[in-house]
């Protein structure tokens, strides 16, 4: 015996007095809630007019231009992980203990980064005095003025064979609670906010990307990985290496570390 599939009910029959009053829906309830969907259905559909004779009349409006608080095209991780400061950066949690500008030779003093069997190689670096210059999104260019991000230092690297590319940005915020709530809020923010390629005719971050962001005392690091290609990872894609390479830009952090206190953080 052939066992029939029920069909499914239709799409008027969910929406029938009957149904309506099986959710417990009185009367005068369904009418309103009938009607709404009347409603609903002719603005809709009065939409939809409305953008087809804009397009027969050439009359639609132009693309607005990309800005840095744009949402629209702007590259952003499809990954991404936070960690929070560790204890051994506590004698720079504060800004005032550590007040010495960065400086883009600082940061990226090494021009070639190597961990491993992978090799990163400088491209540009660039100190920006606003943190806004390096951000797109307007939630999160307020999130750095809220954090008083007073520098951001990029930096991009390459591969020697040009299939990955890479780029680490450093934040000077106030403190190390600051810098906490900025990587932690990124966890959602990413996805309408990040921040902007340094050289995106060399790497424009056009596909998937992972990225992560480290708290290191009153700093926000982001690290932010992807093929140049900008394919989906593949099993043999390190992209773990990759980013571990990148952070070994961090060991400027560690030095100030150090000339605040003598003593050499453990590297997260």
């Amino acid at each position: 015996m052939t066992t029939r599939k029920r069909r499914p009910a239709a799409r008027e029959d969910r929406w029938s007095d009957s149904r309506l009053a099986e959710l417990g829906l009185t009367p005068i309830q369904q009418k309103i809630l009938l009607g709404l969907g009347g409603v609903v259905a002719l603005l809709v559909v009065a939409l939809l007019l409305s953008l087809a004779i804009q397009g027969i009349n050439g009359t639609a409006a132009a693309p607005s231009p990309l800005s840095a608080g744009s949402a629209i095209g702007e590259a952003r991780p499809a990954e991404y992980q936070s960690w929070q400061s560790l204890k051994q950066f506590a004698p720079i949690a504060d800004r005032k203990a550590d007040q010495k500008p960065l400086t883009a030779e600082e940061i990226f003093a090494t021009r070639t980064l190597k961990s491993g069997k992978q090799t990163l190689r400088l491209s540009q670096r660039q100190l920006d005095g606003s943190c806004a210059e390096a951000l797109w999104g307007e939630d999160l260019i307020e999130l750095a003025r809220e954090s008083d991000c007073t520098q951001a230092v990029r930096g991009v690297f390459t591969t020697a064979d040009s299939a990955y590319i890479a780029q680490y940005t450093l934040f000077n915020v106030a403190n190390a609670e600051a810098a906490n709530t900025f990587v932690t809020t990124l966890d959602a923010l990413h996805r309408g906010g990040w921040t902007l390629p340094l050289k995106p005719d060399v790497a424009p971050f056009s596909g998937y990307s992972e990225a992560s962001g480290h708290a290191m005392g009153h700093y926000v690091g982001l690290v932010w990985v992807a093929r140049a290609d900008g394919a989906e990872p593949e099993p043999t894609d390190d992209f773990v290496t990759l980013s571990l390479t990148l952070r070994e830009a961090e060991k400027a952090v560690y030095r100030r570390v150090v000339a605040a206190t003598g003593v050499t953080p453990t590297a997260s």
